[in-house]
């Protein structure tokens, strides 16, 4: 181990990893500048550690930035180090996690350090949708550094230290830390979305190993199965009552109860994460109306729409399980877009690119409608029309243009004005367009549903549809990439 062994940089290390098997690469580098006397400072291991080990016996590559050697800055061979652990987990194959406490780029060696930080940036391009790239901070990460961390899949970030930025909060004109500090992971993972996962040190370690024993290892080899010792034939008893509360509908069904939700602060009326089915790991989209506390209260309620921050969560979710072949399953209770000013400035953007991830994901794709599904916002979230290899219905599932209600007032317009008892009215013509066109049943008949299921037998409809899935092959288009 290097000489800064017994820094925070190297027990988080130790921490993360099982125990005895990180190995050390590159512990004898330092700096080779000499300019403005660099040649007096001691920088062991030029300020981060790099290497190899295991989380519950798979292989990952870690490198961790050591804020005792020159605030942990970013210099030349630093670079160097990161860059070369990334070729190695990329020839193997292998998940990367960035433990991350830089004070930025070393002033000291300028231009070396500038190209050292975009040759870090390349690799980290090439990785991507190659292997699973992870950043964790837990002190500074600014400037280049927050550039970095945002080209990671996931980002972890500790609570109370840790500091996200490109400008520091007092850089902001009108603004200072104390007024909003645009740097603290609740501003970064609830305001922008930008990170994933908030705790304390451990929790974020420990979130991190949980995350990768889900994850595959790679692109093409996918290790991130285990064995199920959950009854794949479970009914859920009163699942039908969580069509509001769809992250407790996902725990419901996965195996054991398991459920690893995905920028869990950022936008609540969507929902993203991954749960376990027969032992495959799982991605998981769905809108949500209803937040309950760990109590049981409920704590907030929100419409079923999709808004722009909503749609962006989903969108970059659903790509990276395309990106590593993770099946999508997905449960539906949407009736439109929100209608804000702030929201319209995003939304068509963001809905178009969430539609262009569902229908352009290869992998298997499970939709389950357990509320109401009207108009296009239905079929962004993974409608068969849009691709959806399985798509079920609970009895009481609404799907059509819109509320049955609203749709009545507009045809029926004319008589309603003439009706001596337009209320009678409104509820006889509503009754017949919801059993003509509205009605699970109805889109069944049109062949938009696939079967009728009910709330209970959920998981096991789910799990043989995947199982049936299982060997999906499905060409695109000969193209470099899309454009959405």
């Amino acid at each position: 181990m290097s000489n800064s062994a017994q820094t925070s940089a190297s027990s988080r290390i130790y921490a993360l990893l099982d125990e005895n098997s990180f190995v050390e690469v590159g512990s004898y580098i330092t700096a080779r500048a000499t300019d403005f006397n660099m040649t007096d400072k001691e920088t062991p291991a030029d300020g981060v550690i790099t290497g190899y080990g295991t989380i519950e016996g798979s292989l990952v590559y870690v490198y961790s930035q050591d804020a005792a050697v020159l605030g942990g800055s970013l210099g030349e061979m630093h670079a160097k180090k990161i860059s070369n652990i990334y070729s190695m987990a990329m020839k193997m194959g292998a998940p990367i996690i960035g433990l991350i406490d830089c004070a930025g780029l070393r002033l000291q060696e300028a231009t070396d350090a500038l190209h050292g930080f975009g040759q870090m940036y390349l690799s980290q391009a090439m990785a991507s949708g190659v292997i699973p790239q992870i950043a964790a901070v837990f002190g500074t990460c600014g400037g280049g550094m927050a550039v970095s961390s945002a080209m990671a899949d996931f980002i972890f970030m500790e609570e109370k230290k840790a500091k996200l930025f490109v400008n520091s909060p007092n850089a902001l004109e009108g603004n200072r830390i104390e007024k909003c500090d645009t740097s603290s992971a609740a501003f970064q993972s609830g305001d922008t979305g930008l990170v994933d996962f908030v705790g304390d040190e451990d929790g974020v370690l420990n979130q991190i190993r949980t995350l990768i024993s889900i994850l595959p290892a790679n692109n093409e080899d996918d290790m991130s199965y285990s064995e199920c010792s959950d009854d794949l034939n479970r009914i859920c008893a009163g699942l039908e009552n969580c069509v509001g509360a769809t992250d407790i509908a996902l725990t419901q069904l996965s195996d054991n109860g398991f459920f690893l939700e995905v920028k869990k602060a950022y936008d609540l009326s969507m929902v993203t994460g991954f749960i376990r089915l027969n032992g495959s790991t799982v991605g998981c989209v769905a809108n949500r109306t209803e937040l309950y506390g760990e109590n049981g209260v409920k704590e907030e309620e929100y419409e079923a729409v999709l808004t722009s921050h909503g749609c962006e969560k989903a969108e970059k979710f659903v790509s990276f399980c395309d990106a590593f072949n993770i099946p999508l399953l997905t449960l539906v209770n949407v009736k439109g877009y929100k209608a804000s000013k702030c929201t319209e400035r995003k939304i068509a953007k963001n809905a178009g690119r969430l539609t262009y991830a569902f229908a352009n994901a290869s992998v298997p794709k499970v939709t389950v409608i357990v509320g109401e599904a009207y108009g296009t916002a239905y079929l962004t979230m993974n409608s068969k029309s849009i691709g959806a290899d399985v798509v079920y219905a609970w009895p009481t599932a609404s799907i059509g243009m819109m509320d049955p209600t609203a749709a009545v007032k507009i045809m029926y317009a004319d008589e309603l004005t003439k009706a001596d008892d337009s209320l009678s009215l409104i509820n006889e013509k509503a009754t017949l367009y919801q059993d003509l066109q509205s009605s699970a049943t109805a889109a069944a008949r049109r062949g938009y549903v696939d079967d009728i299921i009910e709330a209970c037998d959920t998981r096991k409809r789910v799990i043989a549809a995947f199982e049936m899935l299982f060997t999906k092959r499905e060409d695109r288009p000969d193209r470099k990439h899309g454009t959405v």
